[in-house]
């Protein structure tokens, strides 16, 4: 049986809802009890996803409330499924009513008619990357549940359009509209945004997330390694179509000389494998970046064909995104956060059967003194 609505084995969430549906929402499984949750920090991961953030996004306006309807008693997670829902305020299905039998290029309308003949128009619906507000609620618990070993997430804009970042520095990120990690070209990511608005356009962009701390060794040899779970969640998201780690397809240029991460005593001399060797974690950074497309809705007459099959022209109008790279930051941070708490506690089952066998003793190791 294909279980697509679900994503994880033993940390594992279920998500619901359309983007014009009255409600979306997420069922958190297989969390541990006794985790207290910080309720103002999940706020703040909703808020950084939400729209109506700025003029560089959609207009929706949505608060992005949360209630949690279960799993979670005097503050504190019971170890059963914790049940959370986002109700939707802001829909204009009249927005989509003229384009109900048109294919929007780009988007799954197609896709969605071919395989189920019946489809939700209204925004994409299941297929809307709304969708992606019951994740990062999710992925807001497993950033909790990580932070009691030490683990934890970074990430921002590196790439609109033809303006790439150089400079990492994360911690600017929540401070400019473009959610940049380089100060030098914040005002140039802008105008690139500016301008494909202006152009009635839309313009592509790269994000990139980092986990730091993760234990040495999650992961599993051959077909369920770390990184291959870790590409599928980010090509889960909505208009990601390209997922590298480390210096990505730069390896493709080099010599080995040039990328062998030399290991000392203290940790690697370099990262440029991104913190995952073999399908395991290093102990070094596991440093992701995803390269999302243009939005596909653009008010600009394009040819399509109805679900007839005839011959038409569309022009998506509503409210969307000139850059959905915007946005996108926190909703990959979120998968990766549950990817690792899924592996992490893959991997505290595995020990646990084996103790009888052999002892774990603990393995830190990362980035060296020399590289830093």
């Amino acid at each position: 049986m294909i279980d697509s609505s679900s994503f994880g084995k033993i940390f594992k969430i279920t998500t619901f809802g359309e983007s014009h549906g009255p409600a979306l929402g997420v069922i958190v499984d297989g969390c541990p009890s006794g985790l207290e949750l910080d309720l103002d920090f999940m706020r703040s991961e909703m808020d950084r996803r939400k729209p109506g953030q700025s003029k560089l996004v959609t207009p929706r306006k949505e608060t992005d409330e949360f209630e949690i309807l279960s799993g979670v008693f005097e503050g504190k997670t019971t170890g059963t499924p914790i049940a959370i829902l986002v109700r939707n305020q802001d829909v204009k299905s009249k927005d989509y009513s003229e384009i109900k039998d048109l294919f929007r290029p780009g988007h799954a309308d197609f896709t969605y008619f071919a395989k189920y003949r019946h489809r939700d128009y209204r925004g994409g619906g299941r297929s809307s990357a709304r969708e992606t507000a019951a994740r990062v609620a999710a992925g807001a618990i497993a950033k909790q549940l990580l932070a009691s070993i030490g683990v934890t997430f970074k990430g921002g804009v590196v790439r609109i359009g033809s303006v790439v970042a150089k400079k990492r520095e994360y911690h600017i990120a929540e401070s400019n509209d473009v959610k940049c990690v380089d100060p030098d070209v914040i005002v140039a990511m802008e105008q690139e945004v500016q301008n494909a608005r202006k152009d009635r356009n839309s313009v592509g962009a790269e994000v990139e997330v980092v986990a730091e701390n993760v234990p040495v060794g999650l992961g599993e040899p051959i077909f369920a390694k770390l990184d291959a779970a870790i590409a599928a969640a980010m090509l889960s998201i909505p208009a990601v179509k390209g997922v590298e780690f480390g210096i990505g397809f730069e390896h493709a240029k080099a010599k080995g000389t040039e990328v062998n991460d030399c290991l000392y005593s203290d940790g690697f001399a370099s990262n440029n494998h991104g913190g995952i060797l073999g399908g395991l974690s290093s102990g070094a950074p596991i440093v992701v970046r995803i390269a999302l497309k243009p939005t596909s809705s653009i008010p600009q007459d394009v040819e399509t064909i109805n679900s007839n099959f005839d011959k038409s022209l569309i022009s998506t109008k509503g409210r969307h995104d000139p850059c959905v790279g915007i946005r996108a930051v926190p909703i990959a941070e979120s998968m990766l956060a549950l990817v690792i708490a899924d592996f992490w506690m893959q991997d505290l089952a595995r020990k646990k059967a084996q103790e009888n066998f052999f002892t774990f003793p603990e393995i830190t190791y990362g980035m060296s003194k020399k590289a830093k």
